[in-house]
């Protein structure tokens, strides 16, 4: 009995002891586990708390120096109503039908492929200006269109008249017949910074009220873009004429985007849209703007001349670089420097006093750090304007006073009824000196020194260097005979321009209409 009870004892006493370790066993193992477990998944733990969106935890400070939330909404529902939709059709019918532009049609065809026939139709966007129903857009969104709609932000259409355009910023003026429309305004493009916050808004592929939002990545930036299909366009004068300091941002830019808004975070307008570098056509991280500064310029002086009233020193320039300040043994590494003057012989800057090898370093108050900023600064004078050109001469700082010109070499503005025919028909002329028309048998002739895009490049296969010597039957001995005798012509009525060019003795007869 006594074994018995010694046994069941020492029974309950094993058992008391596995069971003590086994739920010291389990709590080792539980804590283990949590252990390893939250050591293993410390880089996957997700966590959920109840916060502010993102435009409420990031701030920024605006132009007051007030501290306010970094949001895009507002601005974008604002800025979405005043960027339209615009269409352009040119018709195929005339009478002498161009072979495409088209990059898709010249990869499959090469560029002497298949001429297009029958009625083209491009889009892209504009940004509405005033109330009155004014737009600005890119030149390339409506050039040779004979037919211009405008779609606002509620879906309604408008037929739209072309203003004026500025081939040498890429920009254009157009109208439709109505008040009281939402639209933005011109903010100083000068006071933008590199960094800051802005919003592309447009038209890309037809997808329409399109924001995307990204920053200034730089500024002043020239890529001879505009005009490159033409370089020889005013070559005579000492250099293209094409105006470039874009504004360049990473905010998705595409095709259909041309002439839509940049804008900052208040809504104000920054720049026009015009142009993606990109190999294949869409966007590849920058975007470049017309600055807001030029864009306004162009836009009054169309709206007041019915053209550009652009002043013009008729130089040629280039940005100094160290290789440049080394070959040239310049005393700076910054500024434009003055390669050469234009070659009609009405250069302001040299009649000034400017001389070839001076580098420009400012104009007034403005610092010009490169060819692309003095393009830019003078880009927004008129002719008649003043000017106090600093240049660097050989280690000595001068201040040299100019007084702007036009491209005629004038002072003063020129009206439109004095342009209109002649810049309707996309011709740029020269008086040809009695010497030359004495050796070519002429007895008058005013040669045409450059076709942009126009009524005669449009229509006929006119080439640079023709003598024009008679409009009709009348003779013509001077480029202002021509434009007093186009000016009297009516829409509709039609021209036959009769020359030689001079390595060709027959004459040529070139017939279109207005």
């Amino acid at each position: 009995m006594v074994e018995r009870k010694n046994y069941f004892k020492k029974i309950m006493k094993n058992f008391g002891t596995l069971l003590l370790a086994a739920i010291l066993g389990s709590i080792v193992t539980i804590a283990g586990y949590e252990w390893l477990g939250k050591k293993e998944n410390r880089g996957v733990t997700i966590s959920h708390i109840d916060g502010l969106p993102t435009s409420q935890v990031a701030y920024r400070i605006n132009e007051k120096g007030e501290v306010v939330p970094l949001d895009f909404t507002t601005v974008a529902e604002k800025v979405t109503k005043a960027v339209v939709h615009i269409r352009s059709t040119q018709s195929g019918n005339t009478t002498a039908d161009r072979r495409s532009n088209d990059p898709i049609q010249q990869f499959f065809f090469g560029p002497d492929g298949p001429i297009q026939h029958g009625p083209s139709v491009s889009s892209g966007s504009g940004v509405l200006i005033n109330g009155e129903g004014y737009i600005v857009t890119n030149n390339h969104v409506v050039q040779d269109a004979d037919i211009v709609d405008v779609i606002l932000s509620d879906n309604r259409s408008f037929k739209a008249e072309v203003i004026g355009t500025d081939p040498d910023t890429d920009l254009a003026v157009i109208k439709i017949n109505q008040k009281d429309l939402p639209f933005l305004s011109f903010v100083n493009s000068d006071n933008s910074k590199v960094g800051e916050w802005v919003l592309a808004v447009g038209n890309p592929f037809n997808l329409t009220s399109t924001v995307t939002a990204g920053i200034i990545s730089a500024k002043g930036r020239n890529i001879n873009i505009i005009n490159s299909n033409n370089p020889s366009r005013y070559a005579q004068q000492g250099g293209s004429t094409a105006i470039e300091s874009f504004i360049q941002t990473d905010a998705a830019i595409n095709p259909g985007n041309s002439g839509g808004a940049l804008v900052d975070l208040e809504g104000g307008l920054l720049g026009i849209n015009t142009a993606i570098a990109s190999n294949t056509g869409s966007y590849a991280g920058y975007g470049f703007a017309v600055p807001s500064n030029i864009v306004s310029k162009v836009v009054e002086d169309i709206i007041a001349y019915g053209m550009v009233q652009r002043g013009w020193l008729g130089i040629s320039v280039t940005s100094v670089n160290s290789d440049l300040a080394k070959a040239n043994e310049l005393d700076v590494t910054e500024g434009a420097y003055v390669a050469g003057f234009s070659k009609d012989g009405k250069s302001a800057a040299q009649e000034a006093g400017i001389q070839e090898g001076d580098v420009v370093i400012k104009m007034d108050n403005s610092e010009i750090k490169s060819s692309a900023a003095l393009i830019e600064f003078v880009g927004r004078k008129r002719p008649g304007d003043k000017i106090n050109v600093t240049v660097d001469r050989k280690g000595k700082t001068m201040v040299i006073a100019v007084v702007l010109k036009n491209k005629e070499g004038k002072v003063g503005t020129v009206k439109k009824e004095e342009r209109d025919a002649v810049a309707s028909l996309g011709i740029d002329l020269r008086d040809v000196d009695p010497k030359e028309l004495k050796k070519l048998d002429l007895k008058s002739g005013v040669e045409v020194t450059a076709l942009t895009h126009g009524v005669i490049e449009k229509y006929t296969d006119m080439r640079e260097g023709f003598i024009i010597t008679h409009v009709d039957n009348a003779p013509v001995s001077s480029a202002k005979d021509l434009t007093q005798i186009l000016n009297k012509k009516k829409q509709g009525d039609q021209v036959i321009l009769a020359g030689v060019y001079p390595d060709f003795p027959r004459e040529y007869l070139y017939a279109f209409r207005f």
